[in-house]
């Protein structure tokens, strides 16, 4: 058997010795007779490469130029979005873009295989053996894999995120209301030198009565530099009383006096705390004050603790606490350093006892289940350092969540995202957030926490002492992001001076007695 490319359709056939072309059956005979199995096999893997060659080698000029032409036109496509990150961007966060594009590697992972199914059966011999058959069988079937997965897998891919953008990020986000900012289509941060997040975590699962409802435990600002990606948290404990309303805005009608009762007994108190605001409002102001909001809830605690910090708060992030552990899983778990005993479970008032404890060591690698108990545990101890660990496994998240992990766990992540997280961050923006968040990751993090031993108090506040403290961090932040890209230290930045914290330092091991 001939180990060459066979030639192609119509090409002289060799003649056996003492035969004619009438006794060897005529011409179609003889190009049906010149046809190599190795050949077909090696024409069959590169029509596989570059779909169509295949096809023009068997004589099919039309449909193999028309394949090879679609190739050439999707490599072309292909080498244009590698050079347009921006495009890359806004296909990637447009659920009708997404769509398309998993329809799209479906549509033409079929279409390829097909293509290697003719290629090899019009080049193979006309008579074929039952091993030839076998054989031949086996390499489109395996080459059909080798390109029809990764179209799969592609397909898959572009279909779950384009759920995940759909749910997150709602085409209700794209309508704005009084609590969100007006984008610059072409610069958002044209105008803008600081972007401020309000996250908080609801705390509404497992253990927690209907009636209860949503409670924020979790509170804080990122505010971050839209131009080095330098970002400052504030944190605000939960039990902070007489949160402020704006004078100009339709809330303080309601509450003039801030979000307080005025009553001295402890329990009518505890209701009106700042992690109860996000359920108790609803039930006494008009929905439709703020505007048409994703969550009303959200908007309010926007409104309150952007006047308390005095920041313009653009978008909240609510991450469901239960949802949290299937997050961390998705990408892998977190590696923080565990100072003290973190109790796993356990109620303090009620004296029930955890179930066990994460107990001290540097590095540990934390699961979901564990991760959210780091974040959460409080049974012996007080929110303020539950508030500590949070910005801890803030920072976990944001440094070690790499690409690589990203792309291995990415269905994983995108479904965890869509349980997880809610936000009103409309989709136009999502291109520029990427870019933003990379330089994000680039950074420290650094952190202010509102607590008894920096002055404040939780059942009196000064929110005027509490603004000029978040002044003084910001700006601290920003000449420390100069002293990183430049090598050089500013004057006035030294660490007795700090009005906030490095979180690389604070979640660094320092194990406690």
């Amino acid at each position: 058997m001939s180990t060459d490319f066979s030639a192609p359709d119509g090409a002289p056939a060799r003649r056996a010795a003492g035969h004619d072309a009438s006794e060897s059956g005529g011409p179609a005979k003889r190009v049906a007779d010149s046809r190599s199995f190795s050949g077909s096999v090696g024409w069959t893997v590169l029509g596989a490469i570059i779909p169509g060659l295949g096809l023009f080698r068997a004589g099919r000029r039309v449909a193999g130029t028309l394949a090879m032409a679609i190739f050439a036109l999707v490599v072309a496509g292909g080498v244009y979005l590698a050079l347009n990150r921006t495009l890359v961007s806004s296909l990637a966060l447009a659920p009708g873009a997404l769509q398309g594009i998993a329809i799209g590697l479906l549509v033409a992972g079929l279409l390829w295989v097909v293509v290697i199914g003719v290629t090899h059966l019009s080049l193979r011999p006309v008579n074929p053996t039952v091993g030839q058959r076998a054989a031949g069988a086996a390499v489109v079937g395996l080459l059909s894999f080798v390109v029809a997965a990764p179209m799969a897998v592609g397909a898959n891919m572009a279909w779950t995120t384009a759920g995940a953008v759909d749910k997150i990020f709602g085409a209700g986000n794209e309508t704005p209301n009084s609590t969100q900012p007006t984008i610059n289509a072409v610069d958002p941060w044209q105008d803008k030198d600081r972007l401020n997040i309000l996250i908080i975590g609801g705390d509404s699962g497992t253990g927690r009565s209907a009636s209860a409802g949503d409670r924020t435990d979790t509170v804080i600002v990122a505010s971050i530099d839209t131009h080095s990606g330098a970002t400052t948290l504030f944190t605000l404990p939960r039990n902070t009383e007489k949160m402020p309303f704006p004078k100009n805005s339709p809330l303080h009608k309601y509450y003039p006096n801030g979000f307080t009762s005025g009553s001295t007994d402890l329990y009518t108190r505890s209701q009106f705390l700042l992690n109860a605001m996000y359920r108790v409002v609803p039930t006494t102001v008009p929905h439709d004050v703020l505007g048409k909001t994703k969550d009303f809830g959200a908007s309010v605690m926007k409104v309150s603790v952007g006047e308390a910090l005095g920041l313009d708060v653009d978008y909240f992030v609510k991450v469901n606490m239960d949802g949290f552990k299937d997050f961390i899983n998705a990408i892998g778990g977190i590696t923080v350093n565990v100072n003290y005993r973190i109790p796993i479970g356990g109620q303090t008032d009620a004296g029930i006892k955890p179930d066990g404890y994460i107990e001290p060591g540097a590095d540990q690698h934390l699961n979901g289940r564990l991760a959210l108990w780091y974040a959460r545990g409080r049974y012996g101890l007080d929110d303020y350092k539950r508030m500590e660990r949070q910005r801890c496994v803030i920072n976990a998240v944001v440094q070690q969540t790499t690409p690589d992990k990203v792309l291995s766990n990415y269905q994983a992540i995108a479904s965890a995202g869509e349980n997880t997280i809610e936000t009103d961050v409309p989709r136009t923006l999502l291109p520029a957030l990427v870019d933003l968040g990379l330089k994000v990751k680039g950074t420290k993090l650094r952190s202010v926490v509102f607590t008894p031993s920096t002055g404040f108090s939780s059942s009196n506040p000064d929110w005027a002492a509490a603004q000029k403290k978040v002044q003084k961090a910001l700006k601290e932040t920003k000449a420390d992001a100069e002293d990183e890209a430049t090598g050089t230290e500013t004057s006035g930045t030294k660490k007795k001076k700090t009005k906030s914290d490095d979180l690389s330092k604070i979640c660094g091991y320092h194990p406690e007695d």
